[in-house]
């Protein structure tokens, strides 16, 4: 009996709780332009946004998504890969304030385009409101990247070395392999069948991640006051320049190093469907999630740099984060943050996980052509509440990826190789926001970026995307065999792949078979409405 009161009351407390959300701001319902030239895709606002669990995430939620996903393993491993690259501490601050400036910096040109288009999807709805012609061709090649290279194997691979670690066995290449499947399996149904349980523990590993790095920063902290058995902490810090690269080629790749490390501050506008509040919620979220991560990813580099000395970390061939335990509590302590890292890990991939699979089911939502039709895509199946098929699309290239290559020189090419169609698609949003307020000027933006800001974000975008072709020292980059330039070709690639598959699909078949493609709207049964097009004969004229 009390059970079913409990229930009935939780329910009319939330009914409650939507019909004074909806009474304080009505607006939210709404996107806050209504001119049709700026919709983006075949579907309007309300049709975009009906089916599944509706808005259940709140600002902390919101927060918490971005921390999640900004810290994985990159601040654990990534600052000594920097080191190696530019030479000097110095250096290597300087670039992690650079990635911070910068991320800040498309934050806040993601801020302006998600609060004038407050729907899921992130990227792909930007593209698509300001680049219409040819139609559908910035879906398709959006949809190319994030499918193809949107998978969480290396989070997975992290998982599982660093838990063998712990558990003191020796990481061979099925054991390791095994355990990553298991973990994105996991990940997947998770999300897919428990979405309240997914979000919960996506939370909670969150704030522990937190836990971790203020715990590293304040050992850091004690390690600089001389009170550890640490004996020289400052030595890293005197001349700590010493030694720079000069070549433009390090900084580069250096650069994408960092941003990968910071990348998630986004990861907000591709779940704007279930978003409570969604415009105040990007504006308080975005910063925040944002600033604490920065804030604590400095102050880290700094505890790191004060437990072991530069030539140390050079020779040492463990992550600066091991480093930095065993120098400060003994080797045991370097078990634990195999854990550390390990839940980490798990978090980042729970994280980077939720948001691929919306992106993925947006896509469908659109008409995208996928194999078995895209309604299945696009549904919310079987829950009703969370798209499993759009975590399925997830999960195949993260199984691939797991699988096939042999993970000593493809798993650091696949970070190289991610970060460069990225920085394709920031040159064509930051262009695209330029383009709008020349050419929608009078459009309601919730939240305007100073546009020194966008000058700058637009500067280091060109840079990023020419530096990399740069002939290294000695022509060899950092994944030798394979040549320094061969992952920004690959990036190109996948590019030029999305728009053979869109020049297939809307041109060639069509003029060979003699069709055309009328699209229209189906209302799915868990209420999401999908865009579907139908192949129509031509008729041609007896004349």
């Amino acid at each position: 009996m009390s059970t079913r009161w409990w229930s009935r009351s939780s329910k009319k407390q939330e009914e409650d709780h939507t019909s004074e959300l909806s009474e304080k701001d009505q607006r939210i319902q709404k996107e806050p332009n209504d001119d049709t030239d700026l919709n983006p895709g075949e579907l309007t606002f309300e049709e975009d946004t009906a089916g599944g669990l509706g808005r259940h995430l709140g600002v902390t939620s919101c927060t918490l998504l971005i921390v999640g996903r900004i810290i994985g393993t990159g601040i654990f491993s990534t600052p000594s890969s920097i080191l190696s690259s530019v030479g000097s501490v110095g250096a290597s601050l300087m670039l992690w304030v650079l990635g911070f400036l910068l991320s800040f910096c498309g934050l806040f040109i993601w801020l302006e385009f998600g609060t004038m288009f407050p729907r899921s999807g992130g990227e792909k709805v930007y593209l698509e409101a300001v680049y219409k012609k040819p139609k559908y061709l910035a879906t398709v090649v959006f949809a190319a990247n994030a499918i193809l290279l949107g998978f969480t194997a290396s989070g997975c691979i992290v998982f599982a070395s660093n838990i063998l670690v712990a558990a003191n066995q020796i990481a061979g290449q099925w054991n390791e392999r095994g355990i990553a499947l298991g973990v994105i399996f996991f990940v997947t149904l998770l999300h897919g069948l428990t979405p309240k349980t997914g979000v919960f523990i996506m939370n909670l590993l969150s704030i522990f991640k937190i836990v971790i790095l203020v715990f590293v920063v304040v050992t850091g902290w004690v390690v600089l006051s001389g009170k550890t058995r640490v004996t020289d902490p400052h030595y890293n810090f005197r001349n700590a320049f010493a030694g720079s690269s000069t070549s433009s080629y390090e900084y580069a790749t250096a650069t994408f190093k960092v941003l990968n490390a910071y990348a998630g501050w986004s990861n907000v506008n591709y779940v704007m469907n279930n978003v409570r509040n969604p415009v105040r919620t990007l504006k308080i979220a975005g910063p925040l999630g944002l600033g604490i991560c920065a804030v604590l990813y400095l102050l880290a580099n700094v505890a790191y740099f004060a437990a072991a000395t530069k030539t140390e970390i050079d020779k040492s061939g463990v992550t600066v984060a091991a480093l930095f335990f065993g120098n400060v509590f003994g080797s045991t302590a370097e078990r634990a943050l195999s854990v550390f890292i390990a839940l980490s890990a798990l978090g980042n991939v729970i994280t980077v996980t939720f948001a691929a699979s919306r992106v993925n089911q947006e896509l469908a939502k659109e008409g995208i052509p996928l194999p078995f039709g895209n309604k299945f895509w696009a549904s919310n199946w079987p829950t009703g509440k969370s798209p499993l098929p759009g975590l399925i699309i997830h999960l195949i290239p993260s199984i691939i990826v797991i699988v096939a290559p042999p993970p000593n020189i493809v798993y650091p090419f696949i970070l190289d190789v991610e970060g460069y169609p990225q920085q394709i698609i920031n040159l064509f949003i930051v262009i695209g926001l330029f383009y709008l307020r020349w050419k929608k000027p009078d459009a309601v933006r919730p939240f305007k970026v100073w546009w020194p800001l966008a000058v700058f974000f637009l500067a280091a975008a060109v840079f990023l995307l020419v530096a990399p072709f740069l002939r290294p020292p000695g022509g060899i980059g950092d994944t030798p065999p394979l040549p320094y330039y061969l992952y920004c070709l690959v990036g190109i690639g996948i590019m030029l792949a999305g728009v053979l598959y869109w020049a297939v699909w809307r041109i060639v078949l069509p003029k060979l078979f003699g069709y055309e493609l009328v699209p229209r709207k189906e209302k799915l049964d868990d209420g999401t409405i999908v865009a579907v097009f139908s192949n129509q004969k031509i008729q041609r004229s007896m004349d």
